[in-house]
């Protein structure tokens, strides 16, 4: 096991974690969380030995594999297969003396060689490094390409791969589902939850920690707190935690403040002098307790455009593509005000590309796109965070593009995106990814866009402001098109789903679980062998037959469960705000029969609809389940 006790770590003379005790035992898959800067990495590093502890111990087995995704791959003339190959280092190591062995002609060794290849599994090894770069998206044409030819984002694939190559105890991995599209996140997630070994984990991907991970280790004011569970599980306990200790805080405030006025009351009185400084000496040694703080550092929201279009921006019988070669043929789509369209598809399939003929940065090969009198598109892509002027400050990008504006007015916006103080005149070029992605997006919002196209805004941000933009994203007018990995912003955020698919654009039938199995069918049928294929492909499309029927009866219902969902859960919230006014005694402090009258009326008809709700919600799942 990894046993730590009382250990302390700091990062440039900072400290970072204080006096953490935990054990994390075999097998178990953690999710390291906290917010950015609170020492995650550095607690990696330690256990991959390039950091050492300022005080107390953490132990783990002497003899385990540690494996973790290097961060920089240099331009290597090596095959992408063997690059990932490589990541089985004992493989690789049998592989030399076998060469060694037939050289010598040393029989005996040779059958001992042969007898560990097959022990670790080295006959399939090739086998499973492809099927390694096949998940993450890779097609067999890349397996041969040198290393040097990939991208920066298809060069962290390639060491993703490698380390999942690795046949370890240890699995190290830092936002792995960065740089990977849905389809490569969605395959990741079941290769983790097959894995064996220990698996500790930095992500902000709340689903795919919810998916894989069944402990939390929450990094937090210079304390390392676990929690049994997976990541809904934690913000649940937690959220139980601080509510509890707001409670004991607010009891001992309470209690002090009756301690203070009795000791200045009585402390000049000869008769009770005693009592008020056994009253002092209580107070002097009262253990004080926090108030609860969960504040985010984010606030922030989407400027309200000067105008709208209806529709927006439209695509008729389009086709785009590249040097005059049509990645996508016949696109009609009608974007308007408030549409949340989330695109869905294979890597490669062509997403982006209809994105930048959306934001027109592509010309339609065929076909037309029109645009509305008022159109003013957002688009966020990585390449416009790449292109960030290195040193200059975001306020200075901010002045550029808004030089009339007041220097105040700025700086307190850019504080709703936790640009603050020195942050605000600090060079970008030293920003962390995370960090010139909030400043791309503070930049955008500021230019009160009223279509936001929006490709993978979620790689490098943290949870807080991954909630942050989602909300924003729930509360604008703007129409939104959304290309993301993050299953949850897709979930909250768009209310239609567009499959891209070969080398076409339609609504998708379903939901995302409906998209991970229509995936999951669309790698089965790649493997199939080709004497089948026709006879599966007949039985695919009267399977998608059938469930096409299935979703048209299904649809109205689960259109109304998640109507009388949000419904119930406003109700419920508006329940708890009168539950706590009518719980605090200030209420009853100034009597005001009439208005606790109205909040008892109020109390009485939403228990009614919250009831009504509740029972339709169950016969409409009744009636869910009965169609299967």
């Amino acid at each position: 096991m990894i046993l730590s006790r009382n250990l302390c770590f700091a990062r440039g003379g900072e400290a970072l974690v204080e006096d953490a005790s935990f054990q994390l035992h075999p097998g178990w898959k953690i999710g390291l969380v906290g917010a950015n800067g609170c020492g995650k990495s550095s607690f990696l590093a330690l256990l991959r030995g390039e950091l050492h502890a300022e005080r107390g111990d953490l132990e783990m087995p002497p003899r385990w594999t540690v494996a973790h995704v290097a961060q920089d791959t240099p331009a290597l003339p090596d095959a992408a297969l063997e690059f990932v190959l490589d990541g089985d280092v004992e493989l690789r190591r049998i592989e030399r003396d076998l060469a060694a062995a037939e050289s010598a002609h040393d029989g005996h060794k040779l059958g001992e060689l042969h007898g560990r290849l097959d022990e670790i599994g080295g006959y399939a090894a090739r086998a499973r490094a492809a099927e390694l770069l096949h998940g993450l998206g890779f097609a067999d044409a890349d397996f041969t390409r040198p290393v040097a030819e990939f991208s920066g984002g298809w060069r962290v694939r390639l060491n993703l791969g490698r380390a999942l190559m690795c046949r370890s105890d240890l699995l190290l991995l830092d936002e792995p589902t960065n740089h990977l599209d849905l389809d490569a996140v969605l395959w990741l997630e079941g290769w983790l939850r097959s894995y064996g070994g220990t698996l500790i984990m930095i992500s902000h991907d709340r689903d795919f920690l919810d998916a894989v991970v069944g402990h939390t280790l929450h990094i937090e004011n210079r304390r390392m707190t676990l929690y049994a569970g997976n990541y809904s599980a934690f913000e649940r306990t937690r959220a139980e935690r601080l509510a509890a200790q707001q409670s004991m805080h607010d009891a001992q405030q309470r209690e002090i403040a009756h301690l203070e006025k009795y000791v200045e009351r009585f402390r000049a009185k000869a008769t009770k002098a005693r009592q008020a400084q056994s009253r002092i000496k209580a107070l002097e040694h009262m253990e004080r307790i926090a108030a609860a703080h969960v504040d985010t550092p984010f606030t922030f929201r989407f400027l309200e455009p000067p105008g709208f279009s209806d529709p927006l921006l439209a695509l008729e019988n389009a086709a785009v593509g590249y040097s005059g070669k049509s990645v996508l043929e016949g696109v009609t789509l009608t974007l308007r005000p408030g549409a949340r369209l989330g695109l869905l598809g294979r890597n490669g399939a062509g997403k982006s590309t209809l994105v930048k003929l959306l934001t027109s940065e592509l010309a339609p090969l065929a076909g037309t796109r029109i645009e509305g009198r008022h159109l003013a598109i957002g688009y966020f892509a990585q390449h416009q965070v790449e292109s960030l002027r290195p040193d200059e400050s975001p306020l200075q990008h901010l002045v550029r593009q808004e030089p009339g504006t007041r220097e105040q007015e700025l700086r307190d916006y850019l504080g709703g995106f936790d640009f603050r103080g020195d942050m605000a005149e600090a060079a970008c070029g030293r920003f962390s990814g995370g960090e010139k992605a909030r400043l791309v997006l503070a930049l955008l919002i500021r230019r009160k866009p009223n279509l936001l196209l929006l490709d993978e805004p979620t790689n490098h941000l943290d949870l807080e402001m991954r909630e942050a933009l989602t909300l924003a994203l729930q509360e604008t007018e703007a129409g939104v098109v959304l290309v993301s990995h993050d299953r949850h912003l897709l979930r909250t955020t768009c209310d239609e789903l567009w499959l891209v698919a070969d080398g076409r654009v339609a609504p998708f039938d379903g939901d995302l679980d409906d998209y991970a199995a229509w995936l999951a069918a669309q790698r089965t049928a790649a493997k199939a062998p080709d004497a089948d294929k026709s006879a599966r492909r007949e039985a695919r499309a009267q399977a998608a037959a059938e469930r096409r029927d299935l979703l048209e009866k299904r649809r109205p219902l689960l259109k109304e469960a998640e109507k009388l969902e949000k419904q119930l859960a406003g109700w419920q919230a508006e329940i708890a705000q009168i539950e706590t006014r009518l719980a605090d005694p200030a209420t009853y402090a100034v009597p005001d029969t009439p208005a606790l009258e109205k909040l008892n009326r109020r109390r009485a008809e939403l228990d009614a609809a919250v009831d009504a709700a509740e029972s339709r919600w169950l016969e409409v799942h009744e009636a869910l389940e009965g169609l299967g």
